[in-house]
């Protein structure tokens, strides 16, 4: 535990000595780099005792804290969030050394490093608290120090704005956890955690809510994902990886381990989560389609892969009100890898868009074009990304979507029950993947294919080595769970029988899960893409070079040939229309001989733009009216108002 310990302090602390280093040195930021390098490896070898050793490694001192006791424990579930997030936190420090430089911020790089720093201890914290109150604690550092994170330019109005709605949205959350764990000390008369599978379902539906509530805003699970797009677009690309990757995740891990607490499960929390997951997962990624900025684009991505997570645990959860141990263990198997791969695959992408910003500085999307001419490695990587998060093999996040869908078909060995309806889950993972799939057809085109569409594309650059190593790790690790996923195996195994109480569970291997048939499978498309491309390399060697291509035309392209962001994505988002309500402009060519035409789109958010902005904006109006009509400066009505107050505490002292 001792390793455990030390991972919380020294990421914790990796940013306190640059505060007294100079604002233009860099010796700070190395520091915090060796440092945050030190606790991710500590942490490290705590999960790998941990699951080495087939014990729960556990500690306990007592404090003067409600509660008694400062308790943490490192278990197969806590594992299966720590992993991920030492390797996204310790590629992340390195990376922000290239990216985000001392030198070049001299005003904010500090602070960057305090709370990205901060940040992590704190997710360490609260993924290995075992007290309510401890867990609050460590809740409330990682609200604040993200929201410190996301306002890094603070002097842009957009990154206030994201850093305000983002700041509303935690703490509403964090009222519900309260009342959360106020309902759990009361049943269990402490506010240690439960023990898993000892608390009766009875009185647990106001549980559930407040838990789905407050987990679910730090998910962006939608509807409650309001603060995700723009805090992610906000805050500088590697710390946005974080957010995206591993914060977020921590809302996952609350609904995860408050579910493990109970005996039973009502069947009605399963079915609520696979609806939630299917709404996240399609309509997350329909308006992903839809946007023009790269990282807002990769933040509603966040929301669509928190769906599908949220859909295998949806389908976990109706294995045990069903007493099905095969859709618990595929469905968990599922989530769980899901959150490891996700948090992989969506930093690398956010990395690689942290290059490209970098590069050509701009984050629209129309300002690309044609970088993989200029930034070959980053173009690499980000493809790596796009296929992993695509559900593709031979790449990690087939392995876990896979498992979802396999635990989606579990219901047709048991046809006529209710259960039959989750058969749906598996079309409604499809649209996400087809979606998906399109989606990043689009960004890669339209940003790495094709001729320069700005002036900043045309001289871009490839990033150091200190952004491209730390994707190239996360690019190696998306492979290696995609071509070796039964090194997780154990680990998902473990995970899933400590969650799912008394019932027995079989092992992912056989027909269950042929994970080995996977690794094989994979392995044999990596084979062919790699031959193929030899033989292309060849072939492309041998041709002549003083013949041009057909190009139907295009022998002098210009930007304005090209596809936009807007047009490449229309016939998808009009398929959207009824939830998106997209806003289009122009596009209409007329009459034989048309004159010149434009087209660009603008998709407003369906929740925030569509109906919380403009419903607490009247509600301001109302309330500045109230106020005007009591206070209207006249000397007689404040007299009136006076009498009348009297005259009620007069009759109130009188009864």
């Amino acid at each position: 535990m001792m390793w455990l310990v030390g991972s919380i302090l020294l990421t914790s602390l990796a940013g306190v000595p640059g505060l007294f280093y100079r604002r233009e040195g860099s010796g700070g930021e190395r520091f915090a780099c060796g440092l945050i390098l030190a606790g991710c490896g500590s942490g490290l070898i705590a999960v790998a005792l941990t699951l080495l050793s087939d014990n729960v490694i556990q500690f306990a001192i007592p404090w003067s804290m409600p509660g008694g006791v400062l308790a943490l424990r490192l278990d197969a579930i806590t594992a299966a969030f720590l992993l991920p997030l030492f390797l996204v936190v310790a590629t992340g420090a390195v990376y922000g050394l290239g990216y985000w430089p001392q030198h070049n911020n001299p005003g904010n790089g500090r602070n960057l490093r305090l709370f990205y720093g901060l940040i992590s201890g704190a997710m360490i914290l609260l993924l290995s608290a075992r007290n309510g109150v401890l867990f609050l604690m460590a809740w409330e550092i990682m609200a604040l120090a993200g929201f410190f994170l996301i306002i890094t330019e603070e002097h842009k109005e957009e990154v206030r704005r994201a850093g305000f709605i983002y700041l509303i949205a935690t703490h509403t959350g964090t009222l519900a956890l309260f009342a959360l764990f106020a309902l759990l000390g009361h049943n269990s008369e402490s506010l240690l955690f439960p023990d898993m599978g000892t608390l009766p379902a009875a009185g647990s539906s106001l549980i559930f809510l407040l838990g789905l509530f407050g987990f679910g805003m730090k998910a962006g699970l939608m509807p409650m994902h309001i603060w995700l797009p723009g805090a992610h677009a906000a805050a500088p690309s590697h710390a946005s990886a974080l957010l995206s990757g591993i914060m977020i995740k921590t809302g996952i891990y609350g609904l995860v381990r408050m579910t493990s607490f109970f005996t039973e499960i009502p069947a009605w929390w399963g079915w609520t989560l696979l609806i939630l997951g299917a709404i996240s997962g399609i309509f997350g990624v329909a308006l992903a389609i839809a946007q023009h900025d790269i990282k807002r684009l990769l933040a509603y991505h966040s929301v669509e892969n928190i769906g599908i997570i949220t859909l295998g645990l949806g389908l976990a959860l109706l294995g045990r009100s069903y007493n099905q141990p095969a859709l618990v263990l595929l469905g968990l198997s599922g989530c769980l890898l899901h959150v490891v791969n996700h948090a992989l695959f969506k930093s690398l992408l956010f990395l690689s868009a942290g290059s490209v910003i970098h590069a050509v500085g701009s984050r629209e999307i129309d300002h690309f074009g044609g970088l993989l001419k200029r930034q070959r490695w980053t173009g690499l990587y980000f493809l790596g990304g796009a296929v992993a998060i695509s559900g593709l093999p031979p790449f990690n996040g087939f392995v876990s979507e896979w498992l979802i869908y396999l635990g989606a078909f579990q219901p047709i060995h048991h046809p006529g029950s209710s259960l039959s309806f989750a058969l749906l889950t598996a079309p409604a993972l499809a649209v996400i993947g087809v979606l998906a799939l399109a989606c990043f057809v689009k960004i890669f085109g339209i940003s790495f294919l094709g001729e320069p569409r700005s002036s900043g594309a045309a001289k871009a650059h490839e990033a150091p080595r200190t952004m491209l190593w730390p994707m190239g790790f996360l690019l190696l690790a998306c492979i290696w769970i995609g071509l070796l996923p039964t090194s997780l195996r154990p680990l998902l195994e473990r995970a899933a029988t400590d969650w799912s109480g008394n019932l027995t569970l079989p092992k992912l291997t056989g027909n269950l899960a042929p994970l080995s048939a996977i690794s094989v499978a994979g392995w044999l498309v990596l084979g062919l893409l790699l031959f193929i491309g030899w033989l292309l390399h060849r072939q492309s060697a041998q041709a002549s070079r003083d013949i041009g291509t057909w190009g139907c035309g295009y022998q002098f392209p210009a930007m304005r040939m090209q596809y936009t962001s807007s047009s490449f994505a229309d016939s998808l988002v009009r398929l959207f229309r009824f939830g998106l309500w997209s806003k289009r402009h122009g596009g209409q060519v007329r009459g034989l001989f048309p004159g010149r035409e434009e087209f660009s789109s603008h998709t407003p958010d369906l929740v925030l733009d569509r109906a919380l902005t403009p419903a607490f904006t009247g509600l301001a109006w109302l309330f500045r009216w109230l106020r005007s009509l009591i206070q209207n400066g006249i000397a007689a009505i404040y007299l009136l108002y006076i009498a009348l107050t009297l005259i009620v505490l007069l009759t109130l002292l009188l009864r």
